[in-house]
């Protein structure tokens, strides 16, 4: 499945320029050696596969805890701890994976087989599990030989090697795991080109190149280092003067000034994600439990968040917000994704006497009170802020409510919001864009949202393996989405990285992810 390729999308993207993935580094010219520091713009969450569901975690992992496949430039899945691609029962209901031989983890223990399975089985069933929704219908994983794994499904399920080429197919060592137990990220150990060596909270990870790695002659460099620094502002300085080697999430207002550096370079893809704004219409209990009803108007009547949509003038947020360089987005489903339709595509208009007279039809009184949860970095509280003015004309009093990001992750899950600003940096399958934040119950819906109609066209949507009729479905499930309006989807964000020219063999592709893995400083 490919999207968000290389070149421009729509006409949105344009202005924003070419995609720009990075290149590997070519072993003649880099040195061995080096400790490369990467400014990171928020705390990572638990390092534990398991429970992450932070972007930033992936960072990390990506260095750390292979997968049994991985995504390329062209966002297509490839094998990592795989040999190949899956092959799948004419029932559908039946996973063959083969494994890679002589492969060791961190903790010089054999993986195989038997990994596979304690992992996946992890996933399903840890009471705080974040994997349980994307794995849909697995009921249990066989283990022929060392180098086979069988996954058995309840029905087919299309999207489970999208799952497996992210955290889900993270394997993590059975060894620690026993002994770690809920603990596992205080010291993870997975299959890597690095190994965990300490995490000073807020402040810092460091990883050290493993030994034991499989593919270790391809690594270059002695240890990586995330240094938190939520400022935009304070990366680029980091980067200019050499305090850091790479600056993650680079902000739209520094991206002109650090492309004319001659020593730096900025990446650049289109993102196959969201950023968006959900309303907590039923999270009582905290995320994954059953909804129940909340005694707030804008949480039982949908004509009121529907207004607040009208309310929203998209294209103009984009322009003065980021500078044209992000484009507008409408549904979870990227217009560069084969699953995209003119359904998923369909955008409700700007129309702020549309958003007043369904707040009268709605019978409340204007300007109507909203608090919004958002996180306290520079360019998000810009964001929130432009939001705050622009939806007063529609009839709104939008009151900020700003956190550390990882306050904001602990306040979603447990319902504490009224409206919430979060986004989502996206995989190549639709249905972990949608099914996880919106199906009932699903262990990333924050909403509280449950519509069985919904859950109806998502399920076959999972159990369909022809594009054409997904894309239908998807279509469908867009319209049910925007009728509710629990998530309403505002834009789709580049990804831009920026990293010194010392540094050869960095990479982001359109999953957002930093591979700094194989890079190395040139000789």
């Amino acid at each position: 499945v490919s999207e968000g390729g290389g070149g421009t999308g729509s006409g949105a993207d344009q202005s924003a320029g070419q995609d720009s993935f990075g290149t590997p580094a070519d072993p003649a010219t880099v040195r061995d050696g080096g400790n490369l520091v990467i400014a990171l713009s928020a705390e990572p969450d638990a390092l534990d596969p398991t429970l992450s569901r932070s972007l930033y975690s992936r960072y990390v992992f990506q260095a750390m805890c292979q997968k049994l496949y991985d995504v390329d430039e062209k966002a297509q899945v490839v094998p990592q701890l795989a040999t190949a691609l899956p092959t799948t029962s004419s029932d559908g209901k039946s996973v063959t994976i083969p494994l890679r031989e002589n492969v060791r983890f961190a903790d010089g223990t054999q993986f195989d087989s038997a990994a596979v399975k304690a992992t996946i089985e992890r996933h399903l069933s840890n009471a705080r599990s974040a994997r349980k929704s994307e794995l849909g219908p697995v009921a249990g994983v066989d283990t022929p030989d060392a180098h086979t794994v069988v996954i058995r499904l309840q029905q087919p399920f299309a999207p489970l090697v999208g799952a497996l080429a992210d955290r889900a197919g993270m394997i993590m060592s059975p060894k620690a795991l026993q002994s770690l137990g809920d603990d596992f990220a205080s010291a993870p150990v997975c299959v890597g080109p690095f190994k965990f060596a300490k995490r000073v909270p807020q402040n810092s990870i460091e990883v050290v190149r493993d030994p034991n790695f499989y593919d270790a002659s391809k690594v270059h460099l002695d240890a990586i280092t995330w240094r938190i620094l939520s400022d935009a502002s304070i990366r680029a300085a980091n980067l200019r003067s050499g305090d850091a080697q790479v600056a993650d999430t680079v902000s739209t207002q520094d991206v002109a000034a650090l492309q004319q550096d001659s020593a730096l370079t900025v990446l650049q893809s289109q993102s196959l994600g969201y950023q968006g704004l959900t309303f907590n219409i039923g999270n009582v209990d905290g995320v994954g439990a059953a909804p129940k009803s909340i005694d707030r108007p804008i949480a039982q009547n949908a004509k009121i968040r529907q207004a607040f949509e009208h309310a929203i003038d998209r294209k103009a947020l984009v322009q003065a917000v980021f500078n044209g360089i992000h484009a507008e987005a409408c549904s979870p489903i990227s217009p560069a994704s084969p699953f995209s339709s003119p359904e998923a595509q369909n955008c409700p208009a700007h129309d702020p006497a549309k958003a007043k007279q369904l707040l009268a039809e709605a019978g409340v009184k204007t300007p109507y009170p909203v608090t919004i949860l958002a996180s306290n970095t520079p360019d998000n509280l810009r964001l929130v802020q432009a939001l705050q003015a622009m939806v007063k004309e529609g009839g709104f009093d939008l009151k900020i409510n700003p956190v550390e990001y990882s306050s904001l992750l602990d306040e979603q899950d447990r319902g504490n919001f009224e409206l919430l600003q979060l986004g989502w940096s996206g995989r190549i399958d639709p249905d972990a864009n949608i099914t996880n934040f919106v199906g009932t119950r699903a262990s990333q819906n924050v909403a509280g949202y449950s519509n069985p109609q919904l859950d109806d066209l998502l399920t076959q949507a999972r159990q369909v393996s022809d594009t054409e009729e997904r894309k239908k479905l998807y279509g469908q499930a867009v319209t049910l989405l925007q009728q509710d309006d629990a998530l309403i989807y505002l834009y789709r964000q580049r990804n831009l990285t920026a990293f010194s020219n010392k540094i050869q063999g960095l990479q982001v592709f359109p999953d957002g992810v930093i591979r700094a893995a194989f890079a190395g400083f040139s000789k």
